[in-house]
């Protein structure tokens, strides 16, 4: 679905990105790991068009994308979902949501067809259409934001740091949501910093340091990597995998109309 292949890019002269080199394949998540300033983000900026390469190639469905500008990048079907702030709170999810379609508003059946059909994807979103965002818990805004993001009907999905700022229980909800895109057949590309949810989810765990690719291989076998564990995550990323996942097993419950989130 989407494939880098010696990407230099960087800013004011200076190049982050030394040659980045990846794939993710429909229907599969694709988790970039590694220490801060390692380049992760950038390399979502140079897929979604907000900053061209000096030198490299983006294909997407093997068509070349690459430098072009992020409204033509966004008609080719890829989306992004922010770190932070990514919803307007004083409006509703409906009006959130629909926002994803501002592109396509003129085809109004197109639009109403796609908000139904993501409705009937995130029950939690569907429960809430009428209420304020900034009503919502942090969970439940990662799954506005997550839905507003399928209103394209995108082939491929950006996530930058999904986990930030949440509680381990709104981890739980993240972890639904991104299954339910992989399971649409959506490629997804996610940065992430939270080593152990990131890979737990990911069926391809690549690791990044200086603006290289140090690693590409099943997520499985990079948390199992010692060698890996030891330099870049704090040593020991598996020991406690199984108490995280417990962690975040249980979504964040849905608040009653009018209550605090």
């Amino acid at each position: 679905m989407i494939r880098l292949e010696g990407i230099v890019a960087g800013y004011g002269g200076g190049n982050v990105l030394q040659g980045v080199t990846l794939e993710v394949g429909g229907g599969e998540l694709g988790c970039i790991v590694g220490p801060n300033g390692a380049g992760k983000s950038t390399v979502l900026r140079v897929v979604s068009g907000l900053l061209a390469p000096s030198a490299g190639t983006v294909h997407l469905d093997g068509e070349d994308i690459t430098g072009l500008p992020p409204h033509e990048v966004l008609a080719r079907g890829v989306t992004q979902v922010p770190q932070t702030n990514g919803l307007f709170s004083n409006l509703t999810v409906r009006d959130n949501i629909l926002m994803g379609a501002y592109v396509i508003r003129r085809k109004r059946a197109l639009v109403k067809e796609r908000y139904e059909r993501v409705l009937d994807l995130f029950p939690l979103v569907k429960d809430r259409t009428g209420i304020k965002c900034g009503n919502l818990s942090g969970g439940q805004r990662r799954m506005v934001e997550f839905a507003r993001s399928l209103m394209l009907d995108p082939g491929l999905v950006l996530l930058d740091e999904p986990s930030l700022g949440l509680d381990p229980k709104s981890l739980g909800v993240i972890d639904e949501a991104v299954a339910i895109m992989l399971q649409a057949g959506k490629a997804v590309l996610m940065v992430e910093q939270n080593v152990r949810f990131g890979l737990r989810m990911a069926n391809t765990g690549i690791v990044m340091e200086s603006g290289r690719v140090l690693m590409t291989a099943p997520a499985d076998q990079v948390l199992d990597d010692p060698e890996i564990a030891d330099l870049y995550f704090g040593g020991a990323v598996r020991k406690d995998l199984d108490a995280e996942a417990a962690a975040t097993a249980t979504p964040d419950p849905i608040q009653k109309e009018g209550s605090a989130p």
